[in-house]
């Protein structure tokens, strides 16, 4: 009978899920898939390790899933076509774990606890990602979950990339940059080494780009400095997130604009970026596609901010050797990384249009200085190597 372990990552309407083989050395993908549209229009879909389909559901337009019965969806699945598979562990992305958890941790219920009262640092995140946690703990206490951060990649960052120009009352209270998506850089960190030795050993920018967006400065695999901070909103201009944002313009929608804390967590988080800038979408993919002279600028502006972000991270670096993109739109839009690439001309880049074009792992030419690679991020594999260490760590 194999062992498997199940990472989760949780979302407002979808949790993803991926099912590795605990025994295999290189923990083997079992299977793969999610549940998405849960206060809309559910549906199911699940692939094996080969990517073809093994199972779809549909609800009723109109329906609505609760995340507890996503996870029974889920379960009932894993469990039918998981014959001689047994469930050892489950791994969970956490978004935040704050200036305490700096590594992945066995979840209990005091870990939990000190999670949630993290949720106004990810407010759109921590409470979903801890959803999962809870209605497993509540189903099967025995089973050992282990949370991992996305914040933990940056925790060893020097002090100074880690501070804001505030008094120190508040940095003692815990306002600080913390950086996120850090589970997607340790992957690439881990990945470098047999795809690129010299990014690996070398000043690397990482560009993860997805509806949520930043870049981080690596050096010799570790983090250095990131444009995300105190939570997920600050840096790259984002699907629908605003991105940096001088503070002033907070206090001018307060005072002059009279909108409460509220409606500005609404407007930074869900309605700007991309989405606001264009007034089309916050989809990358919508927007290539349109003529509106509003998805152009939207996108003009995307680009100038990731370039702008690529010269404060080599300056955090002391130069540059390497440049990687990342997730979504860093490892399918291929206008956007030569945009990017070209923007970044002054680096040394020099891109190869057609390798760029075929989506190849390295897009800058031979003769460049700068490396320019294209990276798919695999944060449930990394989620599952910390869990399967910490529950083997445990068990000794």
């Amino acid at each position: 009978m194999a062992d498997v372990i199940l990472v989760l990552n949780a979302g407002s309407s979808s949790i993803k899920f991926s099912a590795f083989d605990a025994q295999s050395p290189d923990l083997a993908l079992v299977s793969r898939g999610q549940a998405e549209g849960l206060f809309g229009a559910p549906r199911f879909a699940a692939f094996d390790a080969r990517g073809e389909q093994t199972g779809a559901h549909a609800w009723p337009d109109g329906s609505t899933l609760e995340h507890a019965q996503a996870i029974t969806h889920i379960a009932d699945f894993l469990r039918a076509h998981g014959e001689g598979h047994r469930l050892v562990g489950v791994g969970h992305r956490v978004v935040h774990g704050g200036a305490h958890f700096t590594k992945p941790v066995l979840i209990d219920a005091n870990v939990i606890a000190e999670l949630d009262a993290l949720t106004p640092l990810a407010p759109l995140h921590q409470p979903h990602n801890l959803k999962p946690i809870r209605i497993i703990a509540e189903r099967n206490p025995a089973m050992p979950q282990v949370a991992c951060f996305d914040t933990a990649f940056h925790a060893a960052q020097p002090a100074l990339a880690q501070a804001f120009a505030l008094p120190k009352s508040l940095a003692e209270k815990g306002v600080r940059r913390y950086g996120f998506h850090g589970l997607s850089y340790e992957y690439i960190a881990s990945a470098l080494p047999d795809l690129a030795p010299a990014a690996a050993d070398g000043r690397t920018v990482v560009a993860h780009l997805g509806n949520g967006a930043s870049l981080c400065a690596v050096s010799a695999g570790k983090s250095v400095a990131s444009t995300m901070g105190f939570t997920a909103l600050d840096g790259l201009m984002m699907g629908t997130r605003c991105g940096n944002l001088d503070p002033g313009v907070i206090l001018y929608l307060l005072d002059e604009m009279n909108m409460s804390a509220r409606e500005i967590e609404d407007l930074l988080y869900r309605g700007s970026g991309l989405l606001g800038v264009s007034g089309v979408s916050g989809d990358m993919r919508a927007l290539l596609a349109s003529s509106d002279a509003r998805a152009r600028f939207a996108i003009d502006l995307y680009v100038y901010r990731i370039a702008r972000e690529i010269g404060s991270m080599s300056a955090a670096l002391h130069g540059l050797d390497a440049l990687v993109f990342t997730a979504g739109i860093g490892e399918h839009a291929a206008e956007i990384r030569r945009r990017v690439c070209e923007e970044a001309r002054w680096w040394g880049i020099e891109l190869d249009t057609d390798a760029n074009a075929r989506g190849q792992t390295r897009i800058s030419t031979a003769t460049s200085k700068v490396g320019a690679w294209v990276i798919p991020t695999n944060e449930e594999l990394m989620i599952a190597r910390h869990a399967r260490s910490v529950m083997d760590r445990a068990s000794r």
